[in-house]
């Protein structure tokens, strides 16, 4: 299969690696004034992984479209954006595959949602999700994650094409609930992150029991599945989130209450923000959401508002 990988940070390279290792004709796209590609053009590593030749490395987007699957991994807030530059080209009958977690800040939308403002009627679009670390894939240690679309035919053929002893991909059966899962994911992760900051590690059971659940309402309130929650998308991600050390939501969390400044991209920061007006004009309880909102964007005091949290009746929580 000719596939086509858009976005060259850690996941996007990671996914052309591993396609290429599956034996599908792949290509990887970045910006020229990219440094991830700037570094592979020139030493073919990006310091975590090392591609093949046989991946193409392309800095001209317009080579991108002559793929039979087209994989986005960029910023969530960036995918508009992407779509409507290379709205004018040809993109009929192609399969989108977002290989990102989050929501549009702007207009709260799912990024399912977005593609389908943006693509032809004949193109499909998947997203990919669920646990798993490029430095330990990278190493051949094999993890779970799931597939979902609206279209079970295109499910079929990317899970057909993509499981090796690697991944092992499930049939996702609730895009709603995959998509509103994996993005909110990230939030629970800056909050154990916080946690680890501030030296509360020991609250990190309490805050996966309550955010699953948290989550299962907010994915109730949209129309998911609850039990969606209880997945790969989600709960089963807690551990690639709540707890690794390559967890850069996690991570984000802990430097933050500590005062320090964090490079990388964390999702979960853009996404609370648009999961708060989802809270609203839905009107549902989003307390560990709303704390972390609180945080990040309302200048609260960490301790205090985790503390309050945190000490919040089981009778109100559940």
């Amino acid at each position: 299969m000719k596939i086509s990988v858009i976005g060259c940070g850690r996941w996007g390279s990671f996914i052309a690696w591993y396609l290429n290792r599956k034996g599908h004709d792949v290509s990887l796209y970045g910006r020229k004034t990219s440094k991830n590609m700037s570094r592979f053009l020139e030493t073919g590593s990006n310091g975590l992984i090392t591609l093949p030749e046989t991946i193409r490395l392309e800095t001209e987007l317009e080579n991108t479209f002559d793929a039979e699957v087209i994989i986005i991994s960029v910023n969530a807030q960036g995918l508009r954006a992407l779509m409507q530059e290379i709205r004018p080209s040809d993109l009929e009958n192609r399969t989108f595959v977002l290989c990102m977690k989050g929501m549009e800040i702007s207009t709260g939308k799912r990024l399912t949602e977005v593609m389908q403002e943006c693509i032809p009627e004949t193109s499909q679009v998947a997203v990919w999700l669920g646990p798993g670390h490029v430095q330990e894939f990278y190493k051949g240690i094999p993890n779970c994650m799931v597939i979902d679309s609206e279209n079970e035919e295109v499910k079929e053929m990317l899970i057909d094409s993509f499981s090796s002893d690697l991944i092992r991909f499930y049939y996702g059966n609730d895009l709603i609930g995959n998509e509103i899962g994996g993005a909110t994911k990230n939030i629970i992760g800056i909050a154990a992150g916080m946690l680890d900051g501030l030296g509360l590690s020991s609250l990190k059971g309490a805050l996966m029991s309550r955010g699953t659940r948290e989550i299962s309402r907010l994915i109730e309130a949209l129309g998911g599945n609850v039990l969606s929650a209880y997945g790969l998308c989600h709960l089963g991600d807690y551990e690639a989130t709540v707890f690794s050390s390559f967890s850069h939501n996690r991570m984000f969390g802990e430097t933050f209450v500590k005062g320090e400044s964090y490079g990388d991209l964390a999702e979960g920061y853009h996404t609370v923000a648009a999961i708060m007006k989802i809270s609203e004009s839905k009107n549902v309880d989003l307390p560990i959401c709303k704390a972390v909102y609180d945080v990040l964007f309302e200048g609260k005091d960490p301790k205090g508002t985790l503390d309050a949290l945190f000490i919040r009746s089981l009778k109100e929580e559940f």
